[in-house]
């Protein structure tokens, strides 16, 4: 029969042999540093529990059953999130100085890649979604075009679904960069839950739809613990020969040399919970969310993402649409995006995931309580009969100006000064501003400062979105001196 958290298993075999543990880590399976931490099979690498950057025994195992079950060639436990991932694979993909082509809305740790690669970028925009104040999908018209002006791109990087999620047709793009010999690795960070063999409303996965590298944050939307993520091999890069050595070595490069096994044991289980139970717990995960959909449309002043009636249904800027996000706007009532996490918080005992200019974001996953989503419809209709109208606005529109004068890397070599908000239109950026959550810069270093940006940055601040400065902050903002 199949074992469920067959690595788990293996690891407590381990630990229950009379070895005395002259070995890393010092609590030495005896001192727990804080109350039930299972330090018990906290363990290191031995003979006998494999090495995960020479994996060849039971974590090699382990791995090859995840990629049995979302169909990779090869699949990759990271345990320092996706952001390891993305900047092994980019690496792997794009040597120093070369050129990428990559969304302008992709998390930080993209950029991150870039500004250590020295990477030339050519920024892929995608459509704003005025009615929500998002970013739309990425289209193949816009990558199609890209790759007719960058014919020396070393990959297309792109985010589906994105933290709202938004999803892009990536089948279409991945078949556009394979016929320009062009690898196309997806940031599915939020879609671990895509791709997997249950049936129900989800989008296909990135994998499913041909990419090349694919990055997974298991713990975001599946039964893992925080800090796990996998990476999948897949489309035609998974012939090319060195590739999979390659990879490994930028993972040498940017993942702990002594991964936890409790995180890489959570990663196996997670496999396991899927494998033996995805099915029901799929099954009513979207019985859930089919009941919070019906009802939301119900709303007339909040708005709910994908909800249909007057809550607004798929705008057109979107490809497809992630229906686990449950994306809710306050525009045109009293309630901005953090008035009503703080409301849902205080009031209602309902802890969401992000709020951000006039938006909220819920995240659901399969392991949700199965009255959860009720409680949150239950008090989205009571705060709808509180939310009142305000005086019209204009829609809080999210700039990213994607016009680059100079490269991450130069700027931050470059010199620079702190220049007051109100003065720095105009200038080029020395650093990143962003609203985290998200993550997505909304000026990166090398980038003009436009009227457009300023707005936006003081729209957020407004409705209560702390900007997150690398540098400078205090009402200014790092500029190279022009």
């Amino acid at each position: 029969m199949e074992d469920k958290f067959r690595l788990w298993r293996e690891l407590q075999e381990y630990t229950q042999r009379s070895l005395v543990p002259l070995h890393m880590p010092g609590h030495k399976r005896r001192v727990s540093p804080a109350p039930d931490l299972p330090v018990d099979w906290d363990i290191t690498e031995l003979p006998g529990t494999d090495d995960l950057h020479d994996a060849q025994g039971i974590l090699a195992s382990a791995m090859a059953r995840t990629a049995a079950l979302y169909g990779a060639k090869r699949t990759w436990y990271l345990v320092n999130g996706s952001t390891c991932g993305l900047l092994a694979g980019i690496r792997a993909l794009a040597p120093n100085g070369t050129t990428v082509i990559a969304a302008r809305n992709c998390h930080k740790s993209v950029f991150h890649a870039v500004e250590l690669g020295s990477l030339k970028t050519h920024w892929l925009l995608p459509e704003p979604v005025d009615s929500f104040g998002i970013w739309g999908s990425v289209t193949p018209a816009s990558v199609e075009a890209a790759l007719k002006e960058c014919p020396a791109a070393r990959c297309v990087i792109l985010t589906s679904p994105t933290y709202e999620g938004v999803v892009s047709d990536i089948a279409a793009i991945s078949a556009l960069c394979h016929a320009h010999g062009v690898p196309l690795l997806v940031d599915e960070a939020h879609g671990a839950h895509l791709g997997l063999p249950f049936p129900g409303a989800f989008p296909p996965g990135a994998l499913q739809c041909g990419a090349d590298l694919v990055i997974q944050s298991a713990h975001k939307t599946l039964p893992s613990l925080t800090q796990t993520a996998w990476l999948h091999l897949g489309g035609v890069l998974a012939e090319k020969d060195g590739i999979e050595r390659e990879i490994e070595r930028q993972l040498d490069i940017f993942e702990t040399s002594s991964p936890s096994y409790l995180l890489l044991a959570s990663l196996d289980g997670c496999t396991g919970i899927l494998r033996m139970e995805g099915g029901d717990l799929f099954a009513a995960w979207q019985e859930r969310l089919d009941r919070f959909y019906q009802r939301a449309p119900l709303l007339s002043r909040l708005r709910v993402l994908g909800a249909g009636g007057h809550s607004g249904g798929i705008p057109p800027e979107l490809f497809a649409f992630d229906r686990g996000k449950l994306l809710i706007s306050g525009r045109g009532t009293c309630f901005s995006g953090p008035a009503l996490a703080e409301t849902l918080r205080g009031r209602f005992g309902i802890e969401t995931e992000m709020s951000c200019g006039e938006n909220l974001l819920a995240m659901t996953s399969p392991c949700d309580a199965d009255d959860a989503l009720d409680c949150l419809s239950d008090a989205l209709a009571v705060l709808e009969g509180e939310a009142g109208s305000v005086e019209a606005k204009p829609p809080l529109s999210i700039t990213l100006t994607g016009s680059a004068r100079c490269t991450i890397a130069a700027a931050l070599a470059a010199s620079s000064r702190p220049v007051l908000l109100p003065d720095a239109a105009g200038r080029t950026a020395a650093e990143y501003i962003w609203a985290y959550p998200p993550g997505v810069p909304l000026v990166v270093p090398g980038e003009e400062i436009t009227e457009a940006l300023m707005h936006s940055l003081a729209a957020l601040s407004a409705a209560g979105t702390a900007l997150h400065h690398s540098h400078a902050g205090n009402g200014a903002v790092q500029c190279l001196f022009d």
